[in-house]
């Protein structure tokens, strides 16, 4: 049975380093990099192949990388999603089937900025990618999922408290948290590891996205490596969170203490984020 590990949000930033460290490290037969950029990917698919070609040259088995060109945003992608891995299904039925070792859940994106001051679409369209598309790649992944399975679902520092000048992102981070950790209980029975990324600043290209390209990098963002290092080191541990910086797990056990209003009002008026006001 062909064992793959599946990643969004590839082509870049954490995704890609989730792609390179667990090629570098895991068992599996294909690694499956999903992202709209096909150019990424292809620069990508080099670096891993290249890899791959290493092992054998080593004695050592490492996963062949698919390139997978796929929009998964709302309802529209999670099915696209649902009709790749029914394909797979189809095309592997003659020689035993495939399992899906990991899903790495990536793909995302945030605004910065009031919410009345950033485009409605884009918020929606936020929403569609964050929420309902890591729902949807759950979902339809847990069928081809055995005991030992992984789930990684990229939540963040800003989903245990409300934050104003990033409403909607921290909304949908909070509820990437909560069913994350829901999900971890309710497929313990069955093996299968959950846990959910929560990172705070980390170098990627999260604040050119977000400020519409007002800010070009992540104000004190922490290597993109060793954040990604650091929660596949949590999954082995059993973990259903990961918070590597000692910084960021300080502010996530005292999100408790801060009332959720308060602390709205106090990032919004003390927290501003550049960003280039929609028309």
């Amino acid at each position: 049975m062909k064992k793959i590990v599946i990643v969004t949000g590839a082509s870049a930033g954490m995704g890609k380093e989730f792609a390179v460290q667990i090629s570098a490290d895991s068992d599996a037969d294909e690694i499956w990099l999903i992202a709209r950029r096909a150019d990424r990917l292809h620069l990508l698919y080099e670096e891993l192949d290249d890899l791959k070609n290493e092992g054998i040259a080593a004695g050592v088995k490492r996963p062949a990388p698919r390139i997978v060109e796929m929009d998964i945003g709302g309802r529209e992608g999670a099915a696209r999603f649902d009709s790749l891995l029914e394909s797979e299904k189809k095309a592997e039925e003659s020689s035993g089937g495939f399992t899906i070792g990991m899903l790495v859940n990536n793909a995302g994106f945030g605004t910065y900025g009031p919410f009345e001051e950033t485009a409605v679409d884009r918020e929606l369209d936020m929403v569609d990618v964050n929420c309902t598309a890591l729902t949807g790649t759950c979902g339809y992944a847990l069928p081809y999922m055995q005991k030992g399975a992984v789930i990684i679902n990229t939540a963040s520092l800003a989903s245990f408290l409300p934050l104003g000048n990033f409403a909607v992102y921290g909304a949908t981070k909070a509820y990437v948290l909560s069913f994350t950790i829901a999900l971890a209980a309710e497929v313990k029975h069955r093996g299968i590891k959950v846990c959910a990324l929560c990172p705070g600043p980390v170098s990627t290209e999260f604040a050119d996205v977000a400020s519409n390209g007002v800010r070009k990098d992540v104000k004190h963002g922490l290597p993109a490596d060793k954040v990604v290092e650091h929660c596949l080191k949590c999954v082995k541990k059993g973990r259903h969170t990961a918070i590597m910086a000692s910084g960021w797990k300080f502010q996530a056990a005292a999100s408790r203490f801060v009332g959720r209003y308060t602390g709205a009002w106090f990032t919004y008026e003390y927290c501003k984020r550049p960003h280039k006001t929609e028309s």
